[in-house]
């Protein structure tokens, strides 16, 4: 179904598409020799390619104009949608594609060199979504992975609230069971999708007593969006990513039925960490699609722009810096695709997935800050695309966990390995 509009559309835009999953990209490619190769398969770039050119054709042109209105961009998403470029995780059982994280981090990059503020509106449906595809049960994932490929229709992951960010323990949104319903109360806030979503992932406590650890406290639910006494608040403003919709959600006696309680009571903290280990490759690989539209932006104005009597870039000052900005790209992508391919391998990546994010992060503010650099005074002018870029990257040091998170987390690893 999502199939065969994915070939029709591509076909469109000149592209051709082989295969219909990972599995059958694998099938039909030859295994590389030795068990090691940076080389992608015919089904992967031509995935890339698809995404690329939908990026520069249908993204760029019209990035600036939502930044500035801070409109909701969904006649974008709805186009990237018809292509297949959304929702490629959902397995072919519920309608989707079946992608693997690898295969859907390529297209992440492609879609946010476009613009993020778009790309995050989509990814943000991977991270409502990959609880239920990691701990829903057969008729939850029919019911609310199957109409993500009918229609395009967006979702979010509801977690995070006023007082508690990273420290999720903090989570102070209460769920009280009450015959076969639970009663939700509380408050959530910096959701991305949260005006826009048809139904959220929701982590609330279950447990009251204050004693009781994170990972029995909390249970996940799914949520239909109009489900009464949810009230969604006013579209926040930010920095950057701002066609990204981001509210604060008010539960008030919000009554959900215990079918739609995500694997068992107390087991919501563990599910909600777990889809991290899948997300976070996407997030470290729009972060790196970021930083390689701020680098070839800046690569084209040092190549254009005259100074003492040549182009800028024959300035060894101005080489230096590009050369630094193209070997931090090359490292981002290179952590985020090992993050995605250990996850794909069934291996538990929390290591890498986080080296990814931190790394990706970090390098999209020094290598758009970079590209403001190069541009010199016109870098500092709205006309020209690297003072979105330097707004937009800073949020990749924040959500999904912050830079300063994904290090406590790669300490916790890496010291994990020592010691006896």
């Amino acid at each position: 179904m999502l199939m065969n509009k994915l070939i029709r559309a591509s076909l469109r835009c000149g592209v051709r598409l082989q295969g219909t999953s990972a599995a059958a990209a694998n099938a039909t490619d030859p295994a590389p020799a030795g068990g090691f190769s940076f080389e992608l398969s015919e089904q992967q770039k031509e995935f890339q390619l698809l995404a690329r050119k939908f990026a520069r054709e249908e993204i760029v042109p019209v990035a600036a104009g939502y930044d500035k209105t801070g409109e909701y961009p969904f006649p974008v998403i709805k186009k990237a949608w018809e292509l297949g470029l959304v929702n490629g995780h959902i397995g072919e059982e519920y309608g989707g594609m079946g992608l693997s994280i690898f295969d859907t981090c390529l297209i992440t990059e492609e879609l946010a060199f476009g613009c993020t503020g778009i790309q995050t509106a989509i990814e943000a449906n991977s991270l409502g979504q990959m609880p239920v595809i990691i701990a829903g049960t057969e008729a939850q994932k029919k019911k609310y992975l199957g109409r993500m490929v009918e229609e395009p229709l967006m979702c979010a992951y509801c977690v995070t609230e006023p007082g508690a960010g990273s420290d999720v323990a903090g989570l102070k949104t209460k769920a009280v069971k009450m015959g076969d319903e639970y009663v939700v109360n509380g408050q959530k806030m910096w959701i991305t999708n949260g005006g826009k979503a048809n139904w959220y992932f929701l982590l609330a406590r279950t447990n009251l007593d204050p004693k009781c650890s994170a990972g029995k406290a909390f249970t996940g639910f799914i949520v239909d969006a109009d489900t009464p006494g949810i009230q969604v608040g006013r579209k926040e403003m930010n920095m950057g990513q701002r066609c990204s919709d981001t509210r604060g959600i008010v539960f008030e006696d919000v009554r959900i039925p215990k079918e739609n309680v995500l694997l068992a009571e107390g087991a919501g903290f563990k599910i909600a960490m777990g889809a991290f280990d899948k997300t976070r490759p996407p997030v470290a690989a729009g972060a790196t699609g970021l930083a390689q539209r701020a680098l070839e932006e800046a690569t084209y104005y040092a190549l254009e722009r005259k100074t003492f009597g040549k182009v800028i870039a024959e300035h060894q000052a101005v080489s230096f810096l590009l050369a630094e900005m193209a070997m931090k790209v090359e490292l981002a992508r290179m952590a985020y695709q090992r993050s995605a391919w250990e996850v794909d391998q069934g291996r538990r990546n929390t290591y890498y997935a986080s080296i990814a994010k931190a790394f990706a992060g970090d390098i999209a503010n020094q290598v758009a800050s970079d590209a403001v650099q190069v541009f010199g005074g016109n870098g500092f002018n709205s006309d020209y695309p690297v003072e979105k870029l330097m707004r937009d990257a800073k949020i990749y040091q924040i959500y999904e966990g912050t830079a300063q998170i994904q290090r406590l987390i790669v300490a916790r690893e890496h010291l994990g390995r020592y010691k006896k």
